[in-house]
């Protein structure tokens, strides 16, 4: 339960709220849709919930760039940008109803980063406040000046030396939005790179500049079903050199879960891994070619089965079993509650099959359900462990799995969060996927930024003390929550209604 819950209606109102916050010395933990996984948006201390900050800039179509508030969906950025005849390419399941400053502050991603990459390097300015309530603009490209300046020289006296002595990296680690992105920020020397990403942590975000780029000619998409996960992973391998925009996984746990929830599968019953791929080009013919050897690649990998989608109602009908994924989870037996503790590792792509086989182990020593999706392309995958809290053991299974599952992402050189950030839940556990060094550079980071931890504590730097599990919102043995504000979450997680302003739905 947080202390109190702020609403800002502007950037001032921000600036009045984290100079107050940094002379009573309570915390503030930035809000957006409420969407992110890893407990980044809650905590112990004052909500500052953006999501009034909703301003939206005409686009520019000569720089190719929109001007948003951290309170404007995604979905919002690519209908306006659409309408100009050019698009937002970073394109996260949640696009529907996650805002722009949360993306910016877990550097999100997507099925399409494969080509597009994530949200940073589509970050062309920030507007910050900082944690002594001082308000700056970084912008790429800027020499900064002022408070930006004294950051910037701290940083690069303080940090530099050792990041490129010892990068912070993952080597091989195709996406990665764990810990401070002191590996761009050194490669590029701007300090945009090093804020996207942070979660809140060293600025507040009140004002975001994208970029943007033109509408694909034409698009086409194929399906392929393999009978094992190396077969598909060799697949996914070749398709990501032929260059596919999107490359997305469906490993057997799911197809199960997805068969049970009565879905007609377009693919053979003994399917052990899906394949589902997207391509772009200039034209229809074009990305007809290119579609056709995508499924010559899965021919020659064994695929038991493919299907081509070249025009949009035909993809629509592919994607459709992608994008069901959480819709079918919630549908599941209510005794049974989708945690996502282990839910966004990735791994180099060579050791994908080990990390999925892995941990399906985790899952069934545990005696507990799972279900495994993601982005083969970039081996990054999702995995949605199914709990039983009516067990009396589940806090055990929970805890055996997330100890497991966190030694085998080191074991196989990965990270523990590939696009949707550290938050509470993995920042205790970076010290198992980061060197000592890169951790202490994190830490100093911190505190070059928030001296004295008022932003967002906890995330991306633990506490003393800090564990991953701690308390854990489906444990039916935490107090009930206030019943109008129970029926306004029940009415969010059911209808995936993130974007809707909570305190209207309680008022409602």
């Amino acid at each position: 339960m947080p202390v109190a819950i702020a609403v800002p209606a502007d950037a001032d109102d921000v600036t009045t709220l984290v100079r107050w916050a940094a002379s009573a010395g309570v915390p503030l933990i930035p809000r957006g849709s409420g969407s992110s996984m890893a407990g980044g948006a809650i905590g112990d201390g004052v909500i500052l919930d953006l999501s009034r900050l909703r301003a939206i800039a005409p686009v520019d179509r000569v720089t190719r760039s929109i001007r948003v508030g951290p309170g404007v969906t995604r979905a919002e950025v690519d209908r306006d940008a659409r309408i100009a005849g050019l698009r937002f390419p970073v394109d996260p399941s949640s696009g529907a109803f996650c805002t722009i400053g949360g993306m910016a502050a877990t550097n999100a991603a997507g099925a399409r980063s494969l080509r597009f990459g994530a949200t940073r390097p589509w970050v062309r300015a920030l507007d910050c406040i900082f944690a002594d309530g001082s308000r700056a603009e970084i912008r790429r490209g800027e020499t900064p000046e002022g408070v930006v300046k004294q950051l910037y020289d701290r940083l690069a006296s303080e940090l530099l030396d050792g990041e490129r002595n010892s990068p912070a990296v993952h080597r091989g680690v195709l996406k990665d939005s764990s810990g401070y992105g002191l590996a761009p920020f050194a490669e590029s020397g701007e300090l945009v790179d090093l804020l996207v990403g942070c979660e809140g942590t060293l600025a507040v975000f009140v004002g975001i500049e994208l970029s943007l780029i033109e509408l694909p000619g034409a698009t086409s998409s194929v399906l392929g079903a393999f009978r094992s996960l190396e077969d598909a992973v060799a697949a996914a391998s070749r398709a990501r050199d032929a260059g596919v925009v999107a490359c997305e996984l469906l490993e057997r746990t799911f197809l199960d879960v997805a068969a049970s929830d009565g879905r007609a599968l377009p693919v053979p019953r003994d399917a052990g891994a899906v394949l589902l791929t997207e391509v772009e080009a200039e034209d229809t013919a074009k990305a007809a070619a290119l579609a056709r050897r995508i499924q010559a690649i899965f021919d020659s990998a064994h695929a038991t089965a493919v299907r081509v989608a070249l025009n949009a109602g035909t993809e629509i009908e592919l994607w459709a079993l992608r994008h069901a994924a959480s819709p079918i989870l919630a549908r599941l037996d209510p005794a049974l509650k989708s945690m996502q503790f282990i839910e966004d590792a990735a791994v180099p792509p060579g050791r994908l099959p080990e990390y999925v086989r892995g941990v399906r182990a985790a899952l069934e020593r545990a005696e507990t359900r799972g279900v495994i999706f993601g982005h083969a392309g970039d081996a990054h995958v999702h995995v949605n462990p199914l709990i039983d809290v009516s067990q009396r053991n589940w806090r055990s299974h929970v805890g055996e799995i997330l100890d497991e599952v966190t030694g085998l992402v080191a074991m196989l050189g990965g990270t523990l969060a590939g696009e949707h950030g550290d938050g509470r839940l993995r920042a205790p556990l970076l010290g198992c996927v980061w060197p000592e060094d890169v951790m202490m550079r994190f830490a100093a980071v911190k505190r070059i930024f928030d001296p004295r931890g008022v932003l967002n504590p906890g995330v991306k730097v633990p506490l003393a003390g800090q564990t991953a599990l701690g308390d854990i919102k489906y444990d039916p043995e935490l107090p009930p929550l206030p019943p109008r504000a129970r029926a306004a979450l029940d009415v969010v997680e059911r209808r995936r209604a993130y974007d809707r302003f909570r305190l209207e739905l309680i008022a409602n």
